[in-house]
């Protein structure tokens, strides 16, 4: 998933699928590439589970999945804690006088 949206293309097409479904052709004309890469963008999003696409007559519909996006935001929610947790642990250890450094003196003289 997160390699999915590694690319800052893929992510562009997250955010706009996620809000209203469009078509890979619409996608397509947002984008300097060829359609077939905006088709493999797609491709990509849809292995990781990020987005659907639903054939719609002539037409391939593409759908953010809220729920994979939530699952994602959950896990690097989790992850922002424990590196907090560790941050407040390095800050501690920095803050602890310690023989080989002297206490902090005053400005230079």
């Amino acid at each position: 998933m997160f390699a999915a949206l590694a690319d800052r293309t893929r992510r562009d097409i997250v955010t706009r699928v996620l809000h209203h479904e469009e078509s890979v052709s619409n996608l397509a004309q947002r984008y300097e590439m060829s359609f077939a890469a905006v088709q493999k963008h797609v491709a990509v999003l849809e292995r990781a589970g990020l987005v659907t696409k639903q054939v719609h007559g002539r037409e391939r519909l593409v759908r953010g999945n809220v729920e994979t996006v939530r699952a994602a935001a959950r896990l690097l929610e989790q992850y922002q804690e424990i590196w907090h947790g560790r941050l407040d642990r390095i800050d501690a250890l920095l803050a602890e006088p310690t023989p080989d450094r002297p206490p902090a003196q005053g400005g230079p003289a």
